[in-house]
């Protein structure tokens, strides 16, 4: 057997539950989480993704939307743990930290990873390296979360410039990269999630990047039409 192997099954034991939150209405783009994306509803694309990882025990969807549930037990079956999320925690203020805080006290799970059905472009390797980066740096890190590279000129909203002298044109490969927090991957322990104030990215996180094209989060109905391009090119389905 070879190394690799051996790794796998190390890591294939830590029992990771993947959690999925996901509400029945959203502003920007209408009742986006079942909007049809590639010929099945949006959540599908991330679902089906998790469901390939290696490391992965069990996934849990919470939600407020009688119609999501009613499709993930249609498509899933015992696949997926379905949570009811209660009235207190419902509306588009509440915070995700608030989500996570309570899906983690219904189950019996130390490590979690934390992702949404807005990325559709995540892959399953991509999720099974951030989990492993994450396991073998325990040691230093007690989280781990996806960033986005972002190395171009910036300004903040008075012209100011950010991250590079505007009398000094050096190319934009040469500046100092900055990351962007894309929202696809969170990695964290019940331990460590309590001991940062109950918020996903602990007290001393470790970053992940993950490729634009890839991290593409669905906020804006420009958002939905490139992804879905985008993943339907990928599946040959175009």
């Amino acid at each position: 057997m070879t190394n690799s192997g051996l790794n796998s099954q190390k890591y294939q034991k830590l029992k990771i539950l993947a959690l999925l939150p996901m509400k029945g209405n959203s502003q920007r783009v209408p009742n986006k989480n079942m909007k049809l994306f590639a010929g099945n509803p949006l959540y599908h694309a991330i679902l089906d993704e998790l469901l390939e990882s290696k490391y992965i025990s069990k996934i849990v969807v919470n939600t407020d939307s009688e119609t999501i549930k009613n499709d993930v037990s249609k498509n899933y079956y015992d696949s997926v743990i379905v949570i009811n999320r209660p009235n207190e925690l419902c509306g588009d203020f509440v915070s995700m930290n608030e989500l996570i805080k309570y899906d983690i006290d219904q189950v019996d799970y130390q490590y979690f990873i934390q992702t949404h059905s807005t990325n559709p472009l995540l892959k399953a390797q991509t999720i099974d390296e951030a989990i492993i980066k994450y396991i073998k740096s325990l040691a230093t890190y007690d989280s781990l979360f996806s960033v986005t590279k972002l190395q171009t000129r910036l300004y903040d909203e008075n012209g100011e410039a950010v991250n590079h002298n505007p009398d000094e044109l050096i190319r934009t490969q040469d500046l100092e990269p900055l990351y962007e927090e894309n929202s696809n991957i969170y990695i964290f322990s019940k331990e460590s999630f309590k001991k940062a104030g109950n918020k996903r990215i602990g007290s001393h996180p470790q970053m992940f990047e993950v490729n634009k094209l890839e991290a593409i989060d669905i906020d804006e109905p420009e958002d939905f039409e490139l992804a879905e391009l985008l993943y339907k090119k990928r599946r040959c389905l175009l």
